[in-house]
């Protein structure tokens, strides 16, 4: 069971600031970070960049401090026996999120279910932390240290979700390297080491999911999908379907919609 103890997001602490605690806290210190920060011992620290994530497991020293102008994060000290937090792949030692703003929006609800009481907050509360728990467990298990500048690995990020949320846009390589200001040989091969497939190939794939929905739960034709999907052709469109499906849109939606008989 995790127990939050305090949690506050958007802490924000000048250049001065400095967290030292040598026996470190009777209970787990989680932090993520919105600016850079040094973290290590009194004698040696490193610089680790915003959108990093730590845990701190009980009685381990901490220490960490500002290296500009500002330092700001969100923190939650808790208590847990949860097998997933007492085997955490990664204490001690920062490491960086793929989606840090998503775990930002995570923390800010769980401080305020956690601050004001209301019905069901304590359930909520639990769902909410065994998901950033869960986000930050996958993130540690596959961190490998940054190959790109964390302020390029967040413009990637944002593009994908805005290619995913509208599919449907005239998405080209060249009209997504000028939102990242890159080339577009640049903006391909940055694209496939971060997500593992071309942009373009990313666009079909988030293109043939929207297809699939309206396939399934509207009446519209075949064209009219391919349209709202950002097909101008619709042979271009079943041809595209069909090499990510195995099947036309039409028996895509004939099967789907066909009722299983029971024996």
């Amino acid at each position: 069971m995790n127990h939050i103890r305090y949690i506050e997001y958007n802490a924000c602490h000048t250049a001065d600031f400095v967290f030292h605690v040598p026996q470190g806290h009777d209970c787990w210190l989680l932090l993520l970070t919105h600016t850079p920060a040094l973290f290590g011992t009194p004698g040696h620290t490193e610089e680790y960049p915003a959108g990093s994530a730590v845990l701190f497991p009980p009685h381990t020293p901490i220490y960490y401090r500002a290296c500009g102008p500002r330092y700001e994060n969100d923190w939650c000290r808790f208590d847990s026996d949860e097998k997933a937090v007492c085997s955490f792949p990664l204490t001690g030692v920062p490491f960086a999120l793929p989606d840090a703003e998503y775990c930002h929006n995570l923390f800010q609800l769980l401080t305020w279910k956690n601050s004001f009481p209301g019905k069901n907050n304590e359930w909520i509360e639990d769902q909410l932390f065994t998901l950033l728990l869960t986000e930050l467990h996958e993130a540690a298990q596959k961190y490998i240290p940054h190959k790109l500048p964390p302020s390029r690995s967040q413009e990637l990020l944002s593009l994908r979700k805005e290619i995913y949320n509208n599919p449907q846009l005239p998405w080209s390589v060249s009209r997504m390297a000028q939102r990242l200001h890159v080339s577009g040989s640049h903006l391909q091969w940055i694209y496939r080491d971060a997500f593992g497939l071309s942009c373009m190939d990313d666009c079909i794939r988030a293109r043939i999911r929207l297809a699939k929905d309206q396939l399934l739960y509207t009446e519209k034709t075949v064209s009219a999908i391919a349209e709202f999907c950002g097909y101008r052709n619709v042979e271009h469109f079943c041809r595209q379907f069909k090499q990510n499906t195995g099947q036309s849109p039409g028996s895509f939606r004939r099967l789907a919609r066909t009722p299983v008989s029971s024996t």
